[in-house]
């Protein structure tokens, strides 16, 4: 009952989904440009603005304003990020307005520009990019705003009071090994990879190949760069069923490119979770529903929500006391597998 309530709660953002960065559809995807957001409505829970406009700062409350910049607002993980900082932030007393920076650092730097000409007190981040956010990080840091790093990591520490992920590398070694015994230990596969600027795409990567090197009947055929965006994910398996015909495994680094490839292999005139076994990352709801109907083989949850409560805790803390009381500043959740077995177990980026 929770996971199908769940399901309902996410319902509006997967509407959105379906016409920006990817398609929530898995037989349709679609074919908009992945950077395009939403016209700010002001009263709006969640607010974004056109490319080039600069977000408006809401009226001040007593513990002043602390923007919430993520990655894709249409994608329903970044927006169960964005609302869940944005609810955990305004209990504390805070106001906040959020919007996405697509990827892209120069829109990032818009915003968080943006952050500090409003004189925010702090600013929760999702980066764009592990080298390409350092400067922004910096930035704001200079100019008296403590930065909140969720989700994805800076290759630099000392400037951001906080990054919070997810334990990529545990989860993956889950994911590779569930894949692995469900292939039966043989057989022919792909490999769909994330965005090469987020460090989560590597580590997941050398985590699967980690587990995979155990199973000397397991070959990887080829692998392939799909962004995390399930569109791509499409057209990218297309492109490998085509080249390797005889394949019968994908290990996708997250869910999108996952349902992408499932979209692709239903195409092609096969049967995913027979012919092909597919294996996705993140927990996503239309994951789940995926893995209940048989076309997934399994994915591995993203404590996301509890990855964002957590990281205002310590915003809240450092604003108070001038220390997060974390031990170290970059921190990690444990991720969980879902399978068969267990998605009676889940609600929106969380287990019970």
């Amino acid at each position: 009952m929770r996971r199908k309530l769940a399901a309902r709660v996410a319902a509006g953002a997967l509407i959105a989904f379906m016409g920006a960065c990817s398609s929530s559809n898995p037989s349709s995807p679609a074919s908009e440009p992945a950077n395009e957001t939403s016209e700010q409505t002001p009263g709006d829970s969640v607010q974004s603005t056109e490319a080039g406009d600069a977000p408006e700062a809401p009226a001040d409350a007593d513990g002043g304003l602390v923007p919430i910049i993520t990655t894709v607002l249409a994608n329903p993980y970044w927006d169960a990020e964005a609302d869940t900082a944005k609810a955990a932030l305004e209990a504390l007393g805070f106001t906040t307005w959020v919007d996405a920076h697509n990827n892209d650092p120069q829109r990032q730097a818009e915003l968080v520009d943006a952050a500090i000409s409003q004189k925010a007190v702090a600013i929760v981040l999702d980066p764009a990019g592990a080298d390409e956010s350092i400067g922004v990080v910096t930035k704001a840091t200079d100019a008296g705003i403590p930065v909140f790093l969720i989700n994805a990591e800076i290759n630099q520490e000392g400037v951001a009071k906080a990054q919070i992920i997810a334990n990529n590398a545990q989860g993956a070694e889950l994911g590779g090994q569930y894949f692995a015994e469900q292939m039966g230990g043989k057989g022919k596969f792909v490999e769909l990879f994330g965005n090469p600027t987020d460090n989560n795409a590597p580590v997941r990567s050398n985590a699967y190949h980690s587990v995979i090197e155990q199973y000397p009947d397991l070959e990887l055929l080829q692998t392939e760069t799909a962004n995390w965006n399930r569109d791509e994910g499409f057209q990218k398996m297309e492109i490998l069923l085509q080249a390797h015909p005889d394949l019968t495994g994908v290990l996708s680094g997250n869910d999108e490119m996952a349902l992408g490839a499932i979209a692709a292999i239903e195409a092609a005139g096969k049967v995913p979770g027979k012919d092909v076994l597919v294996m996705g990352f993140d927990g996503s709801p239309d994951a789940v529903e995926a893995i209940e109907s048989g076309k997934l083989l399994g994915t591995v949850l993203q404590p996301i929500v509890a990855e964002t409560e957590e990281l205002v805790k310590q915003l809240g803390a450092y604003l108070k006391s001038g220390s997060t009381g974390a031990d170290a500043e970059k921190q990690a959740m444990d991720c969980v597998l879902i399978t068969p077995d267990n998605t009676d177990e889940y609600s929106l980026f969380n287990m019970s």
